[in-house]
């Protein structure tokens, strides 16, 4: 992402607190003002030491105090309101980006890795937020401590204000120079942040696997491999960024000796006196001072917009294509279920083909099974039917209506899916049960877990229904975690039922029970069901057998047995040896 767009983002979201900001700015002035004016005082305080003006001199001392803390109370309410401002942007950028990742396609997710999304929403996030702070601090107050002490030295001797006009573009030349060049440097070093973060989350959240096939010493090469390139991309970005802070202490301190020295001879010429010689003294150091300062946080600034880019990357990405996005009303309609797919055309990636002119009508109340081998397009079909993906050729429509003519999110309301890959979140047992159903009484939420057999191992639980879960339900079997998701499609009653391998992990004797769940949930809903083990898919209406993206038997069970085609082979090689 380009500088310029980052930087007018970032005033985007900045301008959303416009009172505020203008505040800061107020204050920053005034406060910086109030700082400049302290060497005048100071040097008059001297003046009336020279001419033993004891009474001036008490009120002078007196002033300063009054100045100095005014200023202080200025700095603080400006650090507090920059405070308020910086992590209220942090706020709004967090939730726009969450806000962002549920409208973003599927193939973006499935081609990002995790750990980099999360990199890029809290890592880059509050670096960005660091640097932000910094420069509401550093900027305002800077710029304006620059221009003032300018205008009290062209008071007090333009002479030497000239010296230090004619030395502050050396500074300024060195700062932005470096500058420019570590932009780059803090790119790289974000992204393979993101990349150490995506390996991190894939080797914490398959751990046992990485264990149970001895993949540790891999994984800690692959590891130190990115944790190598982090460290060299980083200790070179800031060894380049490190060079600004001691390159425009140099510059200064030539300027402050060049003060010195001018002003020296201008004090024995008798036009200004002792006390203005310390007051310009004062102010070279204070208009060096932000020089000094802004160099110093350069490394931040650049790190910070870099981060900034990464995050705004998110959020300038093309949205999921639909009708009404955001609109989750359930579907109100009443469906029947007759479904139809008409020379669908699928491939994830343009070249590959995966399906072709699939073609298959169902009608209402009907059990359809798919099966065949991996990788056949079982998954991806139910991906279309429930708008994952959208086909590239045909049509798929649900009662005589194109699925593409409503929003996703009210397609989807119409189906209840159950998949192998089992999702719990944070919370208790209840609330992941009414995942399905969140208006669901406590007693409805019950009946449903009783109704798929999960009732007796939730009442073991230390607090029963009230028990907390961890992430993902860790504290829980593959197959308890199966249980619940079933117990949410128990809850919602959807009008078409879909279960990918829903009881794959499930023992036998549960299963024949669940089964019968099922049967009364399936009672005229249509219902797909994706299986491998096809004494699950024994009794359905019709059943499909999937090839290469292609249907190559349709029948009932009886019917393909008869065949003596693939799924008689197939059915063979399960239950015959």
């Amino acid at each position: 992402m380009k500088k310029r767009n980052t930087f007018r983002t970032v005033m985007y979201y900045v301008g959303k607190h416009k009172l505020m900001f203008t505040l800061s700015i107020l204050l920053a002035l005034a406060s910086s003002l109030s700082a400049l004016y302290v060497p005048v005082i100071f040097g008059s305080a001297i003046d009336m030491v020279k001419e033993q003006n004891r009474e001036g001199l008490g009120h002078s001392l007196l002033l300063i105090v009054l100045v100095v803390v005014l200023t202080a109370l200025m700095q603080w309410l400006m650090a507090l309101i920059n405070n308020k401002i910086t992590y209220e942007v942090t706020r709004d950028l967090r939730n726009d980006i969450f806000n962002k990742l549920q409208k973003l396609p599927f193939n973006y997710l499935d081609t990002h890795p995790t750990g980099d999304l999360v990199s890029r929403m809290v890592t880059d996030v509050d670096t960005f937020a660091d640097g932000l702070l910094l420069g509401f601090t550093q900027a305002f107050t800077g710029i304006v401590t620059i221009v003032g002490t300018l205008i009290y030295m062209w008071t007090l001797s333009r002479i030497t204000t000239v010296v230090v006009v004619f030395v502050t573009p050396l500074s300024l030349f060195l700062a932005r120079y470096i500058a420019k060049n570590t932009h780059d440097m803090f790119i790289k070093q974000s992204v393979t942040k993101g990349e150490q973060t995506a390996i991190i989350d894939e080797m914490i959240g398959n751990e046992k696997v990485v264990k149970s096939f001895g993949y540790e010493e891999r994984a800690i090469e692959r590891f130190d491999d990115v944790n190598e390139r982090l460290s060299k991309v980083s200790l070179k970005a800031l060894f380049f960024s490190s060079i600004v802070n001691p390159g425009t202490r140099f510059v200064n301190a030539i300027c402050y000796a060049l003060v010195a020295l001018v002003g020296a001879y201008r004090v024995i010429g008798g036009y200004i006196t002792i006390g203005n010689l310390s007051t310009l003294l004062a102010y070279a150091t204070q208009y060096t001072k932000p020089f000094n300062e802004i160099s110093g946080v350069v490394t931040e600034l650049q790190n910070a917009f870099a981060c900034a880019s990464r995050a705004f990357e998110l959020l300038y990405e093309d949205n999921e294509s639909d009708l009404e996005i955001g609109d989750n009303v359930r579907y109100e309609g009443m469906v029947s279920g007759d479904i139809s797919v008409s020379k669908v055309d699928f491939s994830y990636v343009p070249d590959k083909p995966l399906i072709e002119d699939f073609n298959i009508d169902v009608a209402k109340g009907e059990r359809i099974a798919i099966v065949g081998p991996t990788g056949c397009g079982k998954t991806t079909l139910i991906n279309l039917l429930m708008r994952f993906y959208d086909v590239k050729g045909g049509h798929i429509t649900v009662d005589g209506e194109d699925i593409t003519s409503l929003s996703r999110q009210r397609h989807r309301s119409r189906f209840g899916m159950v998949l192998q890959d089992t999702w719990i979140k944070n919370g208790t047992v209840l609330d992941n049960i009414r995942i399905g159903n969140k208006n669901a009484t406590r007693e409805e939420c019950i009946k449903a877990a009783m109704e798929c057999h999960a009732d007796s191992f939730i009442r073991r639980l230390p607090e029963g229904y009230d028990t907390v879960l961890s992430e993902d339900g860790s504290d829980l079997s593959v197959g308890q975690k199966q249980l619940l998701c079933i117990s949410r499609v128990m809850l919602a009653l959807p009008p078409i039922l879909i279960l990918d391998e829903a009881t794959s992990s499930i023992d036998t004797r549960t299963e024949l029970k669940i089964q019968e769940a099922f049967h009364k949930l399936m009672k005229g809903r249509t219902s797909f069901i994706v299986a491998h083990r096809l004494s699950t898919i024994m009794d359905a209406d019709k059943i499909i057998v999937m090839k290469d993206g292609h249907i190559i038997e349709l029948g009932t069970h009886e019917e393909l047995l008869a065949k003596g085609g693939f799924y008689s082979e197939l059915f063979k090689s399960q239950f015959m040896g």
